[in-house]
């Protein structure tokens, strides 16, 4: 049983009882996350097939008998508004300066995996794309988001632990010895028009905050394998405190 970045998260996260519930039960793909994959797919020139379904809503027999066929056949069924959005939305990519240059030349969809070498637990990741710039490995990470706003965008990436992701990757390039300090950029995009783009990036400190964070979830995943034992959480009464930002928030609206 290997680690991913997502699981490293999920770790940190969660119990790890209920980590390994959810691996071994895994829920079915929401409707949105085959929609990212729709946009994954056009964008870095990958993955399912994309079937376009004609009919707005599938409640009819027919169109349930299509989406059925498409996805058995491995591919992604879209309605037909959806269709045309993520057709706009790589259309779009193409004409951000930032994301042309980082997808001119790469690899797609690379798996790679390596053992960590203080617990030796077998990691993996998937790279979206890897290119080289100015002779130095960059790893690229599109994600499809609501807001791309930098503002927006960085709050989202800190609500799901992009930072993790983000050493996590790193570190595996750095052990297989791909670049001795690569670098990781996150293109965002809007699912909605016009589409907007953003590229993002974390600084050291922050890249050291999440490589602590998925050393402390590998060790946890460690003894977990090693004892068979998948701790639930604490039994005690746990202390909660208002956010910094709540304070802020409220404090304001009573000046």
């Amino acid at each position: 049983m290997s680690l991913s970045s997502s699981g490293a998260r999920r770790l940190i996260e969660a119990s790890p009882r209920k980590f390994r519930f959810e691996q071994d039960n895994p829920p079915a793909p929401k409707k949105a996350f085959e929609y990212g994959h729709a946009a994954h797919a056009l964008v870095l020139g990958v993955g399912a097939p994309l079937v376009e379904i004609p009919f707005d809503e599938w409640r009819t027999k027919e169109s349930k008998e299509l989406v059925a066929a498409a996805r058995a056949a491995g591919a992604t069924p879209l309605k037909p508004v959806e269709f045309a959005k993520v057709h706009a939305m790589a259309a779009e990519l193409q004409k951000s300066p930032i994301a042309q240059r980082l997808f001119a030349k790469g690899v797609a969809e690379q798996s790679i995996w390596w053992d960590d070498p203080y617990t030796g637990v077998r990691l993996r990741a998937r790279f979206d794309w890897r290119t080289l710039i100015g002779g130095r490995l960059v790893l690229v990470d599109y994600k499809s988001t609501i807001d791309a706003a930098p503002d927006e965008f960085a709050h989202s990436a800190n609500k799901w632990g992009y930072y993790c992701q983000h050493a996590f990757y790193r570190d595996g390039a750095q052990q297989l010895g791909l670049d001795d300090d690569p670098g990781f950029i996150f293109i965002a995009q809007e699912k909605e028009p016009p589409y907007e783009v953003t590229a993002h990036q974390y600084g050291p400190d922050d890249i050291a905050f999440g490589h602590e964070l998925n050393q402390r979830a590998i060790r946890t995943f460690a003894d977990c394998m090693s004892s068979g034992v998948w701790p639930t959480y604490p039994p005690i009464i746990h202390d909660m405190r208002v956010s910094k930002w709540t304070r802020i928030k409220h404090e304001e609206s009573f000046a």
